[in-house]
């Protein structure tokens, strides 16, 4: 996949097809109109299947919405979008200016005159264009105007899917992470850099990676402890994290999230690591004393290796 910064990054293809959107998290239910996207190129050996998304998030932009919690990091995004076998990804640089278009002009700047559009296909209820003004009815009256042909995947089609933003979110808050990569159709992750910690883990035998998530926006699942897998390079490990205030040791302390991984001793500081999370082992507790923790933390270790081996 080639992915493009901005709409003067693109060579203009023959026929693109086209869809536009946040995908955030790219679940099940943007890969219903992913793969729709990939049926018709299929079906034409010029067209090329062509995403376009926003970075930062419209709602970072146009709104005062300090509480957004986002699922996938432009980084993460990307990725998934090239496990799926898109062509071309267009992140388009989201700012005031932008977001002032009106929809006559994002159609006929950006599908039209950037991207050469054949087929859109969007969701149903897709909106677009200042004040969300622009709609399917509209494009879809206007075709010959706009020299492309525009689809609209139905709402009992995404429907049928049964997955929402709205309801991964609530697992990831609820600790149900099957249930959220599940929707995701992967597991959830967690990508920043390994910082340096208080080093309480390796007092105890269990030498923990803190990370330090990249992304503000991003949202981070309830505090407990977690079976995951970790990402370093090209090498995937085995481990558990723990997402929490460490109550034990003391009050009103920061927020960690905090890997042991397994069978692991090289010195990863100051490196960019990704947490595949797999399920959640238990809630968030607080202990009598650091060799209570230790007996836990050895069983947890214990029902991790289990759950990952299988």
């Amino acid at each position: 996949m080639k992915v493009h910064y901005g709409i003067n990054d693109l060579q203009k293809p023959d026929y693109a097809v086209v869809t536009s959107g946040t995908f955030d998290g790219v679940h099940l239910g943007h890969q219903k109109i992913l793969n729709r996207l990939k049926e018709i190129c299929r079906q034409n050996p010029l067209a090329q299947s062509v995403v376009l998304t926003f970075h930062p998030h419209p709602r970072t932009v146009v709104s005062d919405q300090y509480a957004l919690q986002l699922l996938s990091t432009l980084d993460e995004k990307i990725e998934k979008l090239a496990n799926l076998g898109i062509d071309h990804l267009v992140v388009i640089p989201f700012n005031k200016e932008f977001s002032q278009q009106s929809s006559e002009e994002f159609v006929q700047n950006v599908l039209v005159n950037a991207l050469n559009t054949k087929k859109l296909v969007i969701g149903y209820d897709h909106r677009f264009g200042k004040n969300r003004e622009g709609s399917f009815e509209h494009l879809k009256e206007n075709e010959k105007k706009y020299g492309f042909e525009v689809e609209e995947i139905p709402q009992q089609d995404l429907e049928n899917v049964a997955v929402s933003s709205t309801k991964i979110r609530n697992a990831l808050q609820n600790g149900n992470i099957l249930l959220a990569n599940q929707f995701l159709a992967s597991p959830y992750t967690l990508t920043g850099e390994v910082v340096k910690g208080d080093q309480i883990g390796r007092k105890i035998g269990f030498p923990t990676a803190n990370l330090k998530v990249s992304d503000p926006y991003k949202l981070i699942p309830v505090d407990g402890v977690y079976a995951v897998k970790v990402r370093i390079q090209d090498k995937k490990y085995l481990g558990m994290l723990y997402i929490g205030k460490r109550s034990t040791i003391g009050e009103n302390l920061a927020k960690v999230i905090e890997t042991n991984i397994f069978d692991f001793e090289q010195d990863i500081y100051g490196k960019t690591i990704t947490l595949e999370l797999i399920q959640q082992i238990r809630a968030d507790q607080k202990f009598e004393n650091l060799q209570a923790i230790q007996i836990q933390l050895a069983l947890d270790k214990k029902k991790s290796l289990k759950i990952l081996k299988r």
